[in-house]
């Protein structure tokens, strides 16, 4: 522990020393120079209204990543204040200053996508490989409405490349991009393709990645060798169980340009032919999405207006993968446990911008979405052994019709009242319906008569399930820039995000298999709903100040503290009572050390910590080049007011620092990755403590006209840690209560990308 905390205060130590900031609003791409191996973010311009604690990471902060990692929502991480929780290969759930995953607004290339599976196996940024992300906007803390809706936490916009044009005057536009990356760990390796074809008026663009891995090996053994139990899988000590993955991704657009006016439509298409969950029950067997997204952009001479419609058909099926699929035992010889759900997501997006004078921009919007959703469990073969008859019978209906639709109008009056002083006033009216259909278990004897309003689902069907919310939303920011080098700012959000249907409308609480199949946070535990549950509502301080060189280019620091006092949160509590097979029955409530099963309930929380970040040049124009610092200190504390006990998944002090070296054509970084102890765990959900480690990364990248190459080495001394978030390790049987789920050994890898 005393090691654990030296660690982290010498690197605490080291980032708050460098006197430069790479966090605030748009990543440096100078073209005159060659790309740098980090993100490199500075602070946004005077005259823009962003707030100081957003971000945007550009095409080359990208790019020397995408060789690294085939999750989009693991580029985050080098952010202040963003971490992911543990998933599947391709499905991490990001996280903003403690708070996560639904709690986030996330959209894709303007898509408001929702996760259509009990386990947000298919999380809205899995829908988007990292070779096709061409930039990201991080919106934390004091998010303005405009860009906010629906979430407590933030906002983070990921999008592909925009459409380009031939230039006035020129022939016909070709070209295309082809790329391959090769990773040690878990034989991970892929491939993608880009071509355009354009004139001055029309664009046509193709985008396909494909990639796949087997399962990755941790830094040393973590368990015994050998069979997962009832299956004829062999599973080495270093071997995480169900972290293997296949992802296919084809996206094609078509934009028309004319004067100042912009018609995009792009059709993308996902397939997910299998993808382990080393933290779930259950792994991914398919997902197959289909998208249509349509956008208007037209410039004015009073602003601009934007307009788009988009569409989302989600199918999922999970099931186990050979990791867990029983061959001997009470489920040989049958199907597993069969899974399936489908979402379908219907948007509509209208907003506009009017400058009004030279001191005062108008943002004025309405969006509409609606959801759909339907989950439902087929029944195994009807011979079957004692423990598994309870899913023999009819079709189990987890979630049967589920509506959640959302309508949302808002105003916001940004002014510039002289060259120091800036503010930002907002207010967003959003009205949520949610209802759903009757349901059902497998068979009455296990799960109760349906049409017995005494029995569980009987009770569940006979009650008023339609809930309609009406949420305001109002963030106020002022900023203040005394000189070229120094910028403060300070600022006011009252955020509300209405349950999700799981939360609200997850029934079973009469059967353990049941409750553990609804659980998005790898904890191993089982979740019941609560019909009655309110909407979140989250007020936020935050303040930030900024110093650097006037022209933001060489050296900056910049340090935001925070605040968050969030009513009605939707934590857990341990389920109670019940009858027959009821889990919630016996020691659930006291039991400290195994699974435990849980409702979802509105409570109060408490979120307070800070962000550093710093960037400083070390030599300039010397025998090695550029050389630079960078430094990223992140701490959050997140408390239950109500229980006085720590929320769920808060990751622990953490801080990067690196060393940048640039001369040429190629750029070289080593990085350090510090992480304390965690200790500071849910009681209620039973949580698992981490020990502090330290990792060292190792990249570089040449540039030679058209090629890229990039390799690296992740986690160079091969060093055995906890992931702080990545959850209970389920990858294969026996599914025991204790052990974490293990982060990544040394992986070197290697990438190219050829442009024509």
């Amino acid at each position: 522990m005393k090691r654990d905390r030296k660690v982290i205060a010498n690197a605490v130590a080291a980032a708050l020393a460098l006197p430069g900031i790479w966090q605030v609003a748009v990543a440096q791409e100078d073209a005159a120079t060659p790309v740098m191996s980090e993100v490199v973010v500075t602070a946004a311009r005077i005259e823009g209204g962003a707030p100081l604690d957003s971000s945007q990471l550009g095409a080359a902060s990208i790019a020397p990543y995408r060789a690294s990692t085939s999750d989009s929502a693991r580029l985050l991480d080098a952010l202040p204040g963003v971490s992911s929780y543990g998933a599947g290969g391709v499905s991490s759930l990001p996280v903003i200053r403690g708070l996560a995953d639904d709690r986030i607004r996330i959209q894709v290339d303007g898509m408001d996508l929702i996760s259509s599976c009990a386990n947000h196996m298919n999380a809205p940024l899995s829908y988007i490989d990292p070779t096709n992300v061409d930039n990201i906007k991080l919106f934390a803390g004091v998010t303005p409405v405009s860009a906010g809706g629906d979430s407590i936490a933030g906002t983070i916009q990921v999008n592909s490349a925009p459409a380009e044009f031939a230039k006035a005057g020129e022939d016909t536009l070709h070209k295309g991009q082809a790329g391959a990356f090769y990773r040690s760990n878990g034989n991970a390796r892929g491939a993608n393709l880009s071509a355009t074809i354009a004139n001055e008026m029309l664009s046509l663009n193709y985008s396909g990645s494909t990639t796949q891995a087997d399962n990755y090996q941790a830094g040393g053994k973590f368990k015994p060798s050998g069979l997962s139990a009832g299956t004829s899988e062999w599973l080495s000590g270093d071997e995480v169980g169900s972290s293997l993955y296949k992802s296919e991704n084809q996206l094609l657009g078509l934009a028309l340009r004319y004067a100042e006016h912009l018609f995009e439509l792009k059709y993308g298409y996902q397939h997910i032919p299998y993808q382990g969950f080393p933290n779930q029950r259950m792994d991914m067997t398919d997902n197959t999405s289909n998208q249509v997204n349509a956008r208007y952009l037209g410039q004015y001479d009073w602003g601009s207006l934007e307009a788009r419609a988009y569409y989302q058909d989600t199918r999922h099926t999970m099931n186990f993968l050979e990791d867990k699929l029983e061959t001997s035992g009470p489920m040989q010889n049958l199907a597993g446990m069969p899974m399936d759900t489908r979402g379908k997501t219907t948007g509509a997006q209208l907003k506009a911008e009017i400058v009004s004078s030279e001191r005062d921009l108008f943002r004025v919007g309405a969006e509409y979405q609606r959801y759909r959703l339907d989950d439902w469990w087929d029944p195994i073969s009807p011979v079957v052994a004692m423990p598994m008859a309870g899913m023999k019978g009819s079709t189990f209906w987890n979630i049967n019709d589920g509506q959640r639709d959302r309508f949302d109008v808002y105003g916001e009056w940004e002014a510039r009242w002289d060259r120091q002083w800036l503010s930002q006033l907002g207010l967003r009216s959003s009205t949520v319906r949610m209802d759903t259909g009757d349901v059902q278990g497998y068979n009455p004897l296990f799960y109760g008569n349906p049409e017995n309003p005494a029995s569980i689902p009987g009770a569940f069907n006979a009650s008023d399930r339609q809930k309609t919310d009406h949420n305001i939303d109002l963030a106020a920011l002022l900023r203040f820039t005394p000189a070229a080098e120094e910028t403060y700012e300070a600022g006011y959000a009252r955020k509300t995000r209405s349950p999700n249907l799981y939360e609200r409308y997850a029934w079973s609480s009469n059967n353990p298999m049941a409750m553990n199949m609804v659980n998005w946070f790898g904890d191993g535990n089982g979740y019941v709903g609560d019909i009655d549950l309110d909407p979140e509502v989250a007020h936020t301080l935050s303040a930030t100040a900024s110093w650097h060189d006037a022209a933001r280019e060489q050296w900056n620091f910049s340090l935001t503290p925070y605040y968050t006092y969030v009513q009605d949160y939707v934590d857990a509590v341990r389920c109670s009572g019940g009858s027959g097979m009821s889990p919630c029955q016996g020691s659930n409530l006291t039991r400290t050390d195994n699974f435990v099963y849980l409702q979802f309930a509105n409570q109060t929380a408490r979120l307070y910590g800070a962000d550093a970040s710093a960037r400083v040049p070390v030599l300039r124009s010397g025998a090695l080049g550029n050389v630079s610092m960078t430094g990223v200190l992140s701490y959050v504390r997140g408390r239950n007011s109500q229980t006085d006990d720590n929320l769920y998944h808060i990751m622990p002090m953490n801080a990067k620092l690196a060393l940048v070296q640039q001369s040429g054509a190629w750029t070289n970084t080593i990085e350090g990755v510090f992480v304390a102890a965690k200790t500071l765990v849910s009681q209620v959900r039973n949580e698992v403590a981490t020990s502090g480690y330290g990792l060292l990364n190792l990249r570089s990248s040449y540039e030679w006209k058209q090629l890229r190459v990039d390799l690296g080495v992740d986690n160079l001394f091969d060093r055995f840690y906890d992931s702080p978030l990545g959850g209970a390790y389920l990858g294969q049987r026996p599914m025991l209560y204790g052990t974490t789920v293990p982060g990544m050994g040394r992986s070197i890898y290697a990438g190219m990308n050829l442009s024509f």
